[in-house]
């Protein structure tokens, strides 16, 4: 069975700076990766690179068999929803502006999948499976905890029922005791839902309590990789 996520020799370039250097990889369907390794080492141009808000310089990202490299932005655009990030940022993910409900909504009406009639009843259906209350949706971010804002945010990805989520470092800004819950709840929709996951990490005892494989980077390469389950 072709991987769900396939990467292959990835360069990413800022300049003369090389920041990912050959890097490969895959994910399966229903399958965590975790790139791991310190600040600076490449895993979040990585991520940016398999979300193609970075364009590579050479190498290949093929996602559900499809070359995404090279194409133009109007070919990217109806495969984005199925590729969705969960930033490390819960506040600075969700404009301070919307409510909570709006912003899980705004997914499903700009990719035409908006109904009148079940729209809101689908927000909430959302905001349940993240574990947060529906009435939650009537507040603004800043009146939410950095862990319910992660939550929102996690929603407001489930919106566009993504294949793969690309996860940079979803919990580094939480305090330790929400961290677990988050992770328990990554870990709850990728099984439910047959989910691929990318998951971007500097900790390692984190890596082990959520990924299945791990990819160790340094100065922009790959320095080992191993399974953990």
């Amino acid at each position: 069975m072709n991987p769900l996520l396939q990467v292959r020799d990835l360069v990413v370039r800022y300049g003369s700076v090389t920041a990912v250097d050959h890097v490969s990889f895959s994910v399966a369907v229903g399958e965590t990766l975790a790139l791991n390794g310190p600040s600076g080492c490449g895993k979040s141009s990585t991520a940016l690179a398999v979300l193609q808000l970075r364009r590579p310089a050479s190498g290949r990202v093929r996602f559900e068999g499809r070359e995404l490299t090279g194409l133009p932005e109007r070919e990217l655009r109806p495969l984005r929803p199925r590729i969705q990030p969960v930033f490390q940022d819960p506040y600075g993910s969700l404009s301070p502006r919307h409510r909570i409900r709006d912003a899980v909504a705004e997914p499903l009406k700009v990719q035409g999948r908006w109904h009148r009639e079940t729209g809101q009843a689908r927000v909430a259906e959302l905001l349940d499976r993240v574990g947060l209350a529906p009435a939650l949706g009537d507040r603004f971010p800043h009146e939410l905890s950095g862990g319910q804002c992660q939550r929102a945010g996690i929603a407001r990805a489930l919106a566009s029922e993504p294949r793969l989520l690309v996860l940079d470092e979803p919990v580094a800004a939480l305090d330790p005791s929400v961290r677990a819950g988050i992770l328990n709840l990554l870990a709850d929709l990728r099984d439910d839902l047959g989910l691929g996951c990318l998951f971007i990490c500097h900790d390692p005892a984190v890596v082990r309590h959520f990924a299945d494989r791990v990819v160790e980077m340094r100065d922009g390469r790959i320095s080992s990789s191993r399974p953990l389950r």
